[in-house]
C-alpha cells in the first residue's frame, strides 16, 4: 500500500530516533540554562546517589534529575514540599518522548520556605529524640582543657581566649573551620568527630568541654547550622557541648541538639569555665566559717569537759584504797615467798632421800641382765640361720609332698561320698517302689509295716512307683464289709497294737 502511495513531498523521512534527538539538540541549544521555581514533589534518592524529582506550581509540573556529582552541591536537601530556585537546563528523554530540567544548583525560595524546611526536620529529630532533656550531659564544673570550634579569625575566638583567660585560666584547643556557607556543616560535623575520638593521656589532651561559637547573622548567613547531619554529629558525641551561634534572639538546629545554648560567645565561655576569684573566695570563706566552726567546738567540748570533771572524784581518794590494799599485800609477800621457799624444800628432801646409789645401781643392773638376755637370744638366732636356710631348701620337696597328700585325702573323700550315695539310695524309702514293690498306709496314714498290722475290712492305700490306688482288706471267708458310716459324735475306737516283728526277721521299711 505504501508503495502505491502519492509522493506529495521530496523532503526525506526522519526516524524516531532521529527526530528525538534533534528535538534534544533544539531544546538544549534553546535553554541551556534556565533558573526555574517551584514546590518539589515525587522526591526520589536513588541508590546510585542520583535524585529524581518533580517541580509543579498550582498548573503544570516538569520532571527533574539531578546528577550524584551535583548533589553535594546543592544549598537545600530536596524535600517534598520545599519551595526552591533551581539552575540548570531543559533537556529530553528519548526513550520516552518526554522534556525535564537537569538541576546543577538548588537554593531554597525565600527565608518563609527555609523555615518551613527546618520546622519539618526539627519535628521528624524531635520524635527520634535528638531533643529529649534526659539525653543531654551534665557540664564539667572545673574543665582542664577547653575545646572551641569556630573561624580562626574575627571577634568569636578572640573573646572567648580573653573570657576564659580572666575567669578559669585553662589549656584552649581551637580547631579552625568555616562557619558560612555551603562547607561549614562538613567541617563543624569533622571538628566535633575529631574532638571525640581523641583518647585520654595521648599526646593530645582530649577536652573536657566543646564550644561551636559564631557571631550574628542573616537566616542565610546561620543555615549551615541546621544542617541534619551536623545535628545528629552532636547528638553522638560523647563530650558535653555548647551551642553558640549568633545572638540571643536567633535560634538554629543544633541549638536544640547541644547539651546547653548559650545567647552569645562570650556566654559560653562563662558557661564553660568557673571564676577563680569567686572559687579562691569562696574557699577562703568556707576556711574562715571551718575555722570559726571548730574553735566553738573545741571550746563547747572543753566546757562541757569541765563540768564532767568538777563531778569526778580526786585521784588521790580514788587511789587511796588501793594503794592501802597493795601496801598490806606487798607486806604480806615477802613472809608468803619465805614459807613457800620451805615448803618446797621439805617436798625436795622428801624425793631426794628416795633417791640411793643402791636405786641406781639396782636399775642398772636390771638392763644389765636384759642386755645379756637379749645378747643371747641373738647368738642363737644367729646360729638358726643355716638351719633356716636348709629348711628354706626342703620346702619344693615338701610342697609336691603336701600336694600328693592332698590329693590322696581328696580321693578318700570322694571315695566315701560315693559310698554314703550308695547308702542313700539303698535306704530311700521309695526305691523299692522301682522294683514292683508297694507302700500300704492305712486311713490315718501311718505306714503299715506287717500283716497285723491291718484288720479285716480295713481301707487301705497302695503307692506304687505309677501312682496311688485304694483297697480294702478281705477276711477269711472273703467278705467285704462295706465301709461304716462316719459316725459325728463316736468316739474313735481304739486300734489294736501293732505286733511286734520277731528279732530275726528283716524289715524293708
Amino acid at each position: 500500500m505504501t508503495d502505491l502511495a502519492p509522493n506529495d513531498s521530496n523532503a526525506p523521512p526522519y526516524s524516531v530516533s532521529e527526530l528525538a534527538f534533534a528535538l534534544k539538540r533544539t531544546l538544549e541549544d534553546r535553554y541551556g540554562f534556565v533558573r526555574l521555581r517551584g514546590e518539589l514533589s515525587k522526591v526520589t534518592h536513588h541508590s546510585n546517589g542520583h535524585v529524581y524529582l518533580t517541580i509543579k506550581d498550582d498548573k503544570s509540573a516538569i520532571d527533574g534529575v539531578v546528577w550524584k556529582g551535583n548533589v553535594r552541591g546543592l544549598g537545600v536537601r530536596p524535600e517534598h514540599g520545599l519551595e526552591v530556585i533551581v539552575t540548570g537546563k531543559i533537556t529530553t528523554y528519548p526513550a520516552g518522548s518526554r522534556y525535564q530540567i537537569v538541576i546543577d544548583s538548588m537554593e531554597a525560595a525565600g527565608v518563609g520556605a527555609l523555615l518551613a524546611q527546618l520546622e519539618r526536620l526539627k519535628a521528624k529529630l524531635a520524635d527520634e529524640g535528638l531533643f529529649a532533656p534526659e539525653r543531654k550531659k551534665p557540664l564539667p564544673s572545673m574543665p582542664a582543657v577547653v575545646g572551641v570550634i569556630t573561624s580562626p579569625t574575627g571577634a568569636v575566638i578572640r573573646d572567648i581566649l580573653h573570657r576564659i583567660r580572666d575567669r578559669w585560666p585553662c589549656q584552649v584547643l581551637v580547631w579552625p573551620c568555616v562557619v558560612q556557607g555551603d562547607a561549614a556543616a562538613g567541617q563543624v560535623s569533622a571538628a566535633i568527630r575529631g574532638f571525640n575520638a581523641i583518647e585520654p593521656g595521648g599526646p593530645v589532651p582530649r577536652p573536657d568541654i566543646l564550644i561551636v561559637a559564631r557571631g550574628g547573622g542573616s537566616v542565610e548567613d546561620l543555615w549551615a547550622f541546621n544542617d541534619e547531619g551536623l545535628a545528629r554529629t552532636v547528638a553522638e558525641g560523647t563530650i558535653p557541648l555548647i551551642s553558640a551561634v549568633g545572638h540571643e534572639t536567633d535560634t538554629t538546629l543544633i541549638d536544640f541538639v547541644s547539651d546547653r545554648r548559650a545567647p552569645t560567645p562570650t556566654a559560653a565561655a562563662e558557661m564553660a569555665t568557673p571564676v577563680l576569684a569567686e572559687l579562691r573566695a569562696l574557699i577562703s570563706d568556707f576556711d574562715r566559717r571551718l575555722n570559726r566552726s571548730g574553735a566553738r567546738l573545741i571550746e563547747d567540748r572543753r566546757t562541757r569537759l569541765m563540768g564532767a570533771a568538777r563531778g569526778l572524784p580526786r585521784p588521790d581518794d580514788i587511789l587511796a584504797l588501793a594503794q592501802q590494799r597493795f601496801d598490806i599485800a606487798s607486806g604480806r609477800l615477802d613472809a608468803a615467798l619465805h614459807r613457800n621457799t620451805s615448803v618446797h624444800a621439805q617436798e625436795l628432801l622428801k624425793v631426794t632421800a628416795r633417791l640411793t646409789p643402791e636405786v641406781l645401781t639396782r636399775q642398772r643392773a636390771i638392763k644389765a641382765d636384759r642386755l645379756a638376755d637379749l645378747g643371747r637370744r641373738l647368738d642363737l638366732a644367729a646360729r638358726r640361720v643355716p638351719d633356716r636356710a636348709a629348711q628354706h631348701a626342703r620346702l619344693p620337696a615338701l610342697w609336691q609332698r603336701l600336694n600328693a597328700a592332698g590329693d590322696r585325702r581328696l580321693q578318700r573323700d570322694a571315695d566315701r561320698l560315693a559310698g554314703l550315695e550308695k547308702l542313700r539310695q539303698s535306704l530311700n524309702p521309695e526305691r523299692p517302689l522301682e522294683l514292683g514293690f508297694a507302700l500300704v498306709r492305712k486311713g490315718d496314714g501311718t505306714l503299715a509295716r506287717s500283716a497285723a498290722d491291718l484288720v479285716s475290712g480295713e481301707r487301705v492305700n497302695l503307692k506304687f512307683k505309677s501312682g496311688d490306688r485304694d483297697a480294702v482288706i478281705d477276711g477269711e471267708g472273703g467278705f467285704v464289709p462295706p465301709p461304716p458310716a462316719p459316725a459325728a459324735a463316736s468316739a474313735p475306737k481304739p486300734r489294736p497294737k501293732p505286733a511286734t516283728p520277731p528279732a530275726g526277721q528283716g524289715d524293708l521299711f
